[in-house]
């Protein structure tokens, strides 16, 4: 019915590659199989209980229970401003520098739509979490997707980072308005130091082009790595915004509650479209993000040391059953590899395979761009002992196959 009437925007999303995965795992469920899931990044540890406290005190006042604010209540605005200081040493203009959002990704789009002119372009690394370059495509954009160069250690290969940039800003045309990054990177876990920041703040406001710095992952870091923040370079705030969730940090996944900070123009531009689309989050989650934030950090560390902990038992374990995994640094992640005998077949076709096979969820590198294919990114969202079975489920998948495992 009316087929001459065609949504041309959302005909140029691709197919939700994930799909095929998530769809195969629910039939092997189904079927009464015992999937063992790293396919989703959705933490599996409650919410501190701290916070959850303060959710049920907050609910049980009446007069929370109206519209919010969309650009966050200012104690929450303050929060944020807190954890700058203290974790950065950066001060932000409450009013003007911070916006509260709905979740990193809702903010993200929502920037995104609210700066993008028809036919804009922006430069966005592959590979990369998928909204970062759909969000673009969305919103009527373009993006000029560059390769993600790294070390054989998953740290950042500045040189090769800049080169690509460089050759955007040379060939492309019409020349790009925004460049996307994400450190600690997902899926890739690759991590910067502070240096590649100054690099780059310098050379945006050279060739005058709008940085957006995802540090979703920011807190979750091992073996004494420290993320830094694009706004801990003096004049980041003239060309870059950053954004943060606390998903992840806090175990606040279905909170949905996260923030964006930096240059007053891209705040100013996202705060009149949330305005115009929403009254923000639940007031009682607003309050209880703002004890998240200003409380007491122990639960952050205890966080993080699960997922050391977790990340150390898939590496060793693993490599015991024949896939030599590299240790990341940061993130809920490890990006892996495909070994050797099954790359050709790309990272759905091995997906599904590991999948049908071994009964271990994994997502395919294709789904984060066309330069993951030789990879697959495993979530670090299984206990230590189903990691252990997970392992020994692979070491017989790759038998199956002829595969040299250790003994």
């Amino acid at each position: 019915m009316f087929d001459e009437i065609e949504f041309d925007r959302i005909k140029r999303l691709p197919k939700y590659v994930f799909a095929a995965v998530n769809e195969l795992k629910m039939a092997e469920r189904r079927a009464g199989e015992d999937v063992i899931d790293f396919s989703m990044g959705n933490p599996d540890g409650p919410t501190p209980q701290h916070i959850v406290d303060k959710l049920v005190e907050s609910i049980n006042k009446p007069r929370t229970h109206g519209y919010s604010v969309s650009k966050g209540i200012y104690k929450l605005r303050g929060a944020v401003g807190n954890w700058y200081r203290r974790k950065y040493n950066v001060d932000l203009d409450l009013d003007r520098e911070v916006v509260v959002t709905m979740g990193s990704k809702e903010g993200y789009v929502h920037l995104v739509q609210a700066i993008t002119n028809p036919g804009d372009l922006a430069m966005v690394p592959d590979p990369c979490y998928p909204i970062h370059s759909q969000a673009f495509i969305l919103a009527g954009g373009n993006v000029h997707r560059m390769r993600l160069e790294m070390n054989d250690d998953f740290t950042l290969d500045e040189e090769g980072f800049f080169r690509n940039i460089e050759t955007a800003l040379r060939e492309s045309t019409p020349k790009p308005k925004y460049l996307v990054v994400n450190f600690p990177n997902n899926p890739t876990t690759a991590t910067v130091d502070l240096s590649f920041y100054e690099r780059l703040v310098a050379l945006a406001r050279e060739e005058r082009f709008y940085i957006i710095s995802d540090i979703a992952y920011a807190e979750i870091t091992f073996d004494g790595y420290v993320t830094p923040s694009i706004l801990q370079v003096p004049g980041a705030r003239d060309v870059a915004v950053e954004s943060y969730t606390l998903s992840k940090t806090y175990n606040m996944a279905g909170w949905r509650m996260g923030f964006m900070v930096g240059n007053a123009k891209l705040i100013g531009a996202l705060e009149k479209i949330k305005s115009w689309l929403d009254y923000g989050t639940f007031t009682p989650i607003q309050v209880a993000s703002t004890v998240a934030l200003n409380g007491d950090q122990t639960c952050v560390k205890e966080i993080t040391e699960v997922y050391r902990k977790r990340r150390d038992v898939m590496v060793s374990s693993f490599e015991n059953a024949g896939w030599p995994l590299v240790s990341p640094r940061a993130s809920m992640f490890v990006w892996a590899h495909i070994p050797e005998p099954f790359r050709a077949m790309g990272s759905l076709e091995f997906s599904k395979r590991l999948l049908t096979e071994g009964k271990v969820a994994v997502s395919p590198g294709i789904g984060f761009g066309a330069y993951g294919d030789d990879y697959v990114r495993i979530a670090m969202i299984e206990n230590e002992e189903r990691i252990r079975q997970a392992a020994r489920n692979i070491r017989k998948f790759l038998r199956g196959h002829g595969e040299h495992c250790p003994e």
